[in-house]
Order: structure tokens, then sequence, then C-alpha cells
């Protein structure tokens, strides 16, 4: 369980880096108005379902297509 969590954390970070460089890549390119907040959007939901995704996996409720983080 503790592996889990660890390999857990270890993917929330990598998560989180790579949606702070997507999102930074938006504002250097400096999108139309309409895109910047339409990309900065979907960058930041699908962030957040990957998350949930692991989450629910760890718990035990969600199979998915997400590496798996337990031996169960």
């Amino acid at each position: 369980m503790i592996s889990a969590l660890i390999h857990l954390v270890i993917y929330i970070i990598v998560i989180g880096l790579i949606a702070w460089l997507l999102l930074w890549a938006i504002e250097a390119v400096a999108l139309p108005e309409p895109f910047n907040k339409v990309a900065r959007v979907i960058i930041i939901v699908v962030s957040v379902l990957i998350v949930v995704l692991l989450l629910l996996q760890i718990l035990g409720i969600s199979g998915g297509e997400l590496p798996k983080l337990t031996s169960g």
C-alpha cells in the first residue's frame, strides 16, 4: 500500500508538471483569446480527470486504462 501511495504521488507530480508546461506553452505562443481559454480549460479538465481516475483506482473502484498502482 505504501508503494502504491508513493507511485500515486509521483504520478500526480508528473501530471502537474506536464499540465504546467502545457499552460506555460499556451501563454508563450500567445494564442488568440477564445482559443487560449478553451485550450486552458481542456488541459485543466483532462489533468483533473486523470488524477481522479488514479485516486479511484487506488481505492479499487475503477479499473480504467491507466497504469496499475496496486497489484490487485
